[in-house]
């Protein structure tokens, strides 16, 4: 967003807009910080400010999105361009970084953002949230601030001081200042009480209930208007460390209806929420009111992709319902899925990865997996294309945690059609990661006698239920972080949102296969939890290594199953085999043939048809219920098929007079026929083998496919 200090035209003509309005009741509310202002303002009128850089931090809660606020609208009347970003939006990547810098400034791409910024009068960047961009700080401080002109000032908060190489550096540690923020001194904290319509009499109570602190003093001046210029009965927070959690427990008490306090709910279930995610999480014609409401909450915050609570008010709110009504939690967490599910489905790319990313963040309150993820690193690193100058890294970092051997594999299949490559980035430079996904069913003889994994993971899926035509088998076959190796990481953090990227766009999928891991006794809880079983025998090793192998067949339980099995899990169902009906049969193409025979043998035999093993295959899966009768219906139709080529018109009476209106014996069904019995065979033969080739295509690509 970017601000100068320039009237608009509608401004000159004296309408008022919104934002005029908005600024307004901000200014009214903002107290306090005079020693911080002040040192702005001092170098916003300096010819030569004594810093560059202005590093706020502190705790959450404590001001520091406030206060830029602040110093941006001083930074306009100042007829100086405010530029505000906020690293909550920003993957930590320089293109990123830019494209943001470029969207602020109404750019259409990231093309000259730098350019753009150093051409208005005056540049002044906000940076919010500071701690998310962490892996750039070296990029930042080193190329990006340093291309800035002269007269530029930069403004970042954040919830952590900033890093020693700040100070070390002799260049910035003269053109850097930093400021800790702490509560509001008493008067400050007064005159916010009484900006906010809170009467006198309380201020001495409210006070002594929050100490300064601004979030539990919003949060209060909330609970006070909700109880009509009083504070609550009842409430008391003598003897109690955390105001914050009580004042919202008891602010959820009092909201205005039951539709608010699931608009909250979900607002705090959610990493984002807008609108849309409303109208599909809570139903009914009212999302835009409650949005708007949300907007409006002191301790809601926003950004481009939505509103959010406050990572304090997130934890207090999504655990009182979760403690609360249990059922319900369930409910909201699976509707709130669908919605992140179906718009995962319906992007690509970094898009997509984003909302992968929310998927998983679903997972942080569930203690048995919560460990597997590194949340302080989560959103710190991104997937990016293999490039040339990544091989060397990626080698080097293979054979130290490895061997020379699973470099020399690594090295192989780089560049391959068949494998499928990303660097993991935390900023500009080297990968601190990486991850290879082979796509097995594309992969030829010699390259499966290379490499000894590839091979037994392929050798796995032949014998326990080969891929038929227009399937595909996948097994992701190497996985490190450069220094955590294989411990939860910001690489696993990628891995992770990418594996789901790859589950909903991998075409046909059949056999996946997790097939990198050392630590299987580590790992393997977390394997059970997203339904993938130890492969046993399509284990490995190489170069003194030995690697778990852990699979799911997508045939059996498909992408959109496997989601919805994490949704339960997610919000606590135990680990194990899927419930309800049986899963899929995946048969052969010879298991097939010999099932559709038996069938059209037994097609007068209802309970011969019931024992069929066609009805869990996906073949009557796709056309409805697993009946006898569904089977039925669809031989006959796949004999009627026979009539549309009049090449067929002998197979089909032979199959006619064998199976649909049966003679005594296939002698008599011949003499029917006026056929030799040799001619008979034959034909019958072929009406057979169609029949067969007809459903099978049904079974390969589904109820629409067209007939082989």
């Amino acid at each position: 967003m970017t601000s100068r200090g320039k009237s608009t035209p509608t401004a000159q003509l004296g309408a008022i807009t919104v934002a005029d309005r908005l600024r307004q009741a901000r200014r009214r509310r903002f107290v306090g910080r005079t020693g911080e202002l002040e040192l702005f303002r001092s170098a916003l009128t300096s010819g030569e400010p004594g810093f560059t850089v202005l590093f706020v931090h502190g705790p959450g809660g404590i001001g520091k999105t406030t206060l830029l606020g602040a110093l941006a609208e001083t930074a306009v009347q100042a007829n100086a361009t405010a530029v505000r970003l906020d690293a909550r939006t920003i993957e930590p990547s320089p293109p990123a970084f830019y494209a943001a810098l470029g969207g602020a400034l109404g750019l259409p791409d990231q093309a000259g953002a730098l350019e753009s910024l150093a051409a208005y009068p005056r540049p002044i960047l906000f940076i919010d949230t500071y701690e998310q961009l962490a892996p750039l700080d070296n990029w930042l401080r080193e190329e990006f601030l340093p291309a800035l002109p002269a007269d530029a000032l930069v403004v970042v908060a954040g919830r952590t001081p900033p890093s020693p190489q700040w100070a070390s550096d002799p260049g910035w540690g003269e053109l850097l200042r930093v400021v800790a923020l702490r509560n509001l001194q008493p008067d400050d904290a007064r005159a916010y009480l009484h900006a906010a319509g809170v009467p006198a009499a309380l201020h001495g109570q409210v006070l002594e209930m929050t100490h300064g602190h601004p979030l539990a003093l919003s949060l209060l001046v909330d609970v006070v208007e909700q109880h009509r210029g009083a504070v609550a009965p009842g409430l008391s927070l003598q003897e109690t460390p955390d105001v914050v959690r009580v004042l919202l427990e008891h602010f959820v008490e009092w909201v205005p209806s039951p539709r608010h306090r699931e608009a909250l709910e979900a607002c705090a279930h959610a990493r984002f929420t807008t609108e849309d995610l409303l109208r599909t999480a809570l139903g009914g014609d009212d999302a835009h009111e409650l949005f708007g409401w949300l907007r409006g909450l002191s301790f809601i915050e926003e950004d481009p992709y939505g509103v959010f609570p406050h990572d304090v008010a997130r934890d207090v709110l999504d655990a009182d319902l979760r403690w609360r009504d249990r059922a319900s939690y369930a409910d909201l967490h699976r509707r709130v899925r669908r919605h992140l599910v179906e718009q995962a489905r319906r992007t690509r790319g970094l898009e997509q990865h984003r909302w992968a990313a929310d998927i998983i963040f679903l997972h942080r309150n569930n203690p048995a997996m919560r460990s597997f993820w590194d949340w302080e690193s989560f959103g710190h690193a991104f997937p990016d294309e293999l490039h040339d100058e990544d091989r060397a890294p990626i080698l080097a970092m293979t054979e130290r945690h490895q061997s020379a051997e699973q470099a020399e594999l690594v090295a192989h299949w780089m560049g391959h059609p068949a494998a499928t490559f990303i660097s993991i980035r935390a900023g500009a430079g080297e990968p601190i990661g990486y991850g290879g996904i082979l796509t097995l069913d594309q992969v030829g003889e010699s390259d499966l006698a290379v490499d000894p994994g590839a091979a037994a993971i392929w050798d796995y899926a032949q014998r326990h239920g080969p891929p038929r035509r227009g399937e595909s088998v996948h097994a992701a076959r190497f996985l490190m972080d450069r220094d955590a190796y294989q411990s939860p990481s910001a690489s696993n953090n990628v891995i992770t949102a990418w594996h789901i990227q790859h589950i909903l766009t991998a075409a046909g999928l059949s056999w996946d296969f997790i097939a990198c891991y050392e630590d299987a006794a580590f790992w393997e809880p977390f394997f059970a939890y997203i339904d993938y079983h130890r492969a046993h025998e399509a284990e490995y090793d190489v170069g003194g290594h030995h690697y778990a192998v852990f699979a799911h067949d997508f045939r059996r339980l498909g992408p959109l199953g496997w989601l919805e099995l994490m949704s339960d899990r997610e919000i606590g169902a135990p680990a194990g085999p899927p419930t309800g009906a049986d899963p899929e049969l995946v048969l052969s193409q010879p298991e097939f043939a010999q099932a559709v025979r038996a069938a059209l043998r037994s097609l007068h035999r209802p309970d011969q048809l019931a024992g069929n093993p066609l009805l869990r295959s996906r073949l009557i899966r796709d056309h409805g219920e697993a009946s006898a009768d569904t089977l039925r219906a669809l031989v006959l139709e796949a004999a009627e098929s026979l009539r549309a080529d009049p090449r067929d018109d002998r197979p089909f009476r032979a199959v006619d007079r064998t199976f649909l209106r049966p003679a005594t014996t296939q002698e008599r069904a011949a003499e029917v026929l006026g056929l030799p019995f040799t001619t008979y065979r034959r034909h019958l033969t072929r009406g057979v083998d169609r029949i067969i080739d007809y459903l099978w295509t049904r079974e390969l690509h589904g109820p629409q496919a067209e007939p082989a």
